[in-house]
């Protein structure tokens, strides 16, 4: 083989048609997944700035890789104020919700998560505005929860508009929406490889979703790269540059480990059982974010840190600037901030509080095994980054994306041992519990592969073992009126037509009728015959043909030779696919279960 062939060659098996489309819609929802961030995140600090600062006095403090838009402002809160702030902003976003999508109700990764596995990722063209506007509302009046999940389904909304509007396949759409939420957790989280780990593997409770792997890559790190254009570069944390140097502490990492399995239980039981709780209630559905609100103005009378998204408790945890008691009570707290916030149906997410629940537990772990053990455990502050990837790990069934994601947040790689050994024993040790309801176990489970995962009865037959051999034809000089009298007598709707035993074209009943009852002796089947045909083969198995009569809306293939297509062996039609596949799966039926 010459070079030139072997170039060719290698061109072909590259696919660059395929590679070069998906590379332009990745970057296309890229670019989007980056402006919608930078969007978002200004009107949600903006928000915040004026309603929960504004009005309530309370003015959370960011990380340091954050961008104050305004100047920073200290002062005491207004107690009262907390008190009906949340429940104002509840009441608007529970009217907005319901009135227009109620597809942006509660935390929006896990209606990405039913989108994709129910719905074909459809998301509707309004449900990203409504649940930007609503997530701003949420959060800015001081809801507990995080800007992930909004920006996810805002970022998979846009995915999915573009799929619907090119008119793509329900796989492509699929596709895209993983696109789009790997884009907008990328970029406002400052973690392009953590966001589009945690796009495909927060999908399943096992395993992740391979094939939109390139894709959610090439978005994700367009997305980053435009926002940080904007928002500046860097982790959304900073940490000192600990070392893992001392294997006497994977011990107490692991202890971490089972703590934040154990807290990570507690937490999906109380999210859930107060959805429960807020389902019960016989009230219109818009009124329970209120409700919500106002269980959370109380609990932020007493401890006002429970309000808002929360990352600079993660920050200041990490500075050691938070005392054991305190950051104790924020993780249950923050547990119950959360569910009255989300499960009451307000807009949000719950990966942002589940970040700071970890990072409170290894926080106070930390710091006690450092008092315990000062000569083993040096660097508690190493625990708060390890507490958040294991709880994470945990509850949202994403190990890998947690391990990764953590290690960007902060920008220390060093600590992968500990994160590493953390994050799996919560893992593991959660067993079903998952924040994600909508997550199904493997790909198997999924409906959108269902099919794929079964090896239909058609596949095993052949063309040959299934058409017609004895079959009539006729020749391109035969009157219509012939045609239509073969058609009344024998019943078949199409006929092969042989010019010198040569397949030259295909005359059906719909080509015949359309002719004149007065042409009928006049017109020959040679003067309307479709002569561009589809046809198949004998080696081909009925899958196949399936597919070839489907997708092209016809009734029969003319079964050919491959090295001359002018010659015909056989007529296949969808009563013959039709009778072969009912009398295989009569014997499938039969047959008697395998043995374990």
């Amino acid at each position: 083989m010459d070079l030139s062939s072997k170039i060719q060659e290698i061109i072909r098996e590259l696919d660059l048609k395929e590679v070069q489309r998906w590379t332009a819609l990745s970057i296309l929802v890229g670019i989007v997944g980056g402006i919608v961030a930078i969007i978002f995140y200004s009107g949600l600090y903006y928000a915040t700035y004026y309603l929960l600062g504004g009005i309530g006095g309370y003015f959370p403090i960011t990380p340091r890789g954050d961008v104050d838009l305004l100047p920073v402002v200290t002062g005491q809160p207004n107690r009262l104020l907390l008190i009906l702030l949340p429940m104002l902003g509840g009441l608007a976003a529970g009217y907005l919700v319901y009135r227009f999508a109620p597809e942006a109700e509660g935390h929006g990764t896990d209606s990405v998560i039913d989108s994709y596995h129910h719905k074909q990722g459809v998301i509707r063209t309004r449900v990203p505005f409504i649940k930007a506007l609503t997530s701003m509302i949420t959060i800015g009046s001081g809801g507990s929860a995080g800007r992930e999940g909004p920006i996810a389904q805002i970022s998979a909304g846009f995915g999915s508009i573009l799929a619907t509007k090119l008119h793509l396949t329900d796989r492509d759409r699929r596709i895209l929406v993983i696109c789009g939420m790997a884009a907008g957790v990328g970029s406002i989280f400052k973690a392009p490889l953590g966001g589009a780990i945690f796009a495909i593997e927060v999908l399943y409770r096992q395993g992740s979703e391979s094939e939109g792997i390139v894709p959610a890559f090439i978005s994700s790190t367009i997305a980053y790269s435009i926002f940080c254009s904007v928002f500046g570069w860097g982790s959304l944390f900073v940490m000192p540059n600990y070392q893992f140097t001392h294997p006497y502490e994977l011990v107490f990492y692991a202890l971490l480990g089972v703590a934040c399995a154990a807290v990570g239980i507690f937490y999906v039981h109380i999210f859930y059982g107060m959805r429960n709780i807020f389902n019960r209630l016989t009230i219109p559905r818009h009124y329970r974010p209120a409700i919500g609100g106002f269980l959370l103005g109380i609990l932020a009378f007493f401890v006002p840190e429970s309000l808002g998204v929360g990352y600079g408790l993660i920050q200041q945890a990490i500075d050691q600037q938070l005392v054991v008691g305190l950051m104790l009570l924020l993780v249950f707290a923050k547990i119950l901030a959360t569910s009255f916030t989300i499960s009451s149906g307000g807009s949000g997410g719950v990966f942002g509080p589940s970040l700071v629940i970890g990072a409170m537990l290894g926080g106070v772990l930390g710091l006690t095994f450092n008092t315990l053990f000062p000569t083993i455990v040096l660097q508690p502050a190493t625990f708060v980054l390890v507490g958040t990837a294991a709880l994470l790990a945990g509850v949202a069934k994403t190990p890998i994306a947690a391990i990764i994601m953590v290690s960007e947040l902060t920008g220390n790689y060093n600590l992968l041992p500990p994160l590493m050994l953390a994050s799996t024993l919560a893992y593991v040790l959660s067993g079903k519990w998952s924040i994600y309801e909508k997550q199904v176990p493997t790909r198997m489970d999924s409906p959108a592969h269902r099919r794929e995962m079964t090896i239909d009865v058609l596949e095993l037959v052949t063309v040959k073992e299934a058409m017609s051999g004895d079959i009539i034809t006729v020749d391109p000089a035969t009157k219509i009126q012939t045609v239509l009298n073969l058609i009344h007598k024998y019943g078949h709707l199409g006929y092969p037509v042989l010019d010198n035993l040569e397949l030259v074209g295909m005359v059906t009943f719909e080509d015949a009728e359309k002719v004149p009852n007065d042409e009928r002796d006049s017109v020959t089947a040679g003067d309307i015959m479709t002569r561009s045909l589809i046809v198949t083969y004998e080696d081909e198995n009925l899958e196949e043909a399936l597919r070839k009569l489907l997708d092209n809306n016809i009734g029969r293939l003319p079964v050919v030779d491959r090295d001359d297509p002018t010659r015909l062996s056989g007529l296949l039609t969808k009563y013959d696919i039709i009778r072969i596949h009912a009398q295989l799966s009569s014997k499938l039926c039969r047959l008697p279960p395998m043995r374990k």
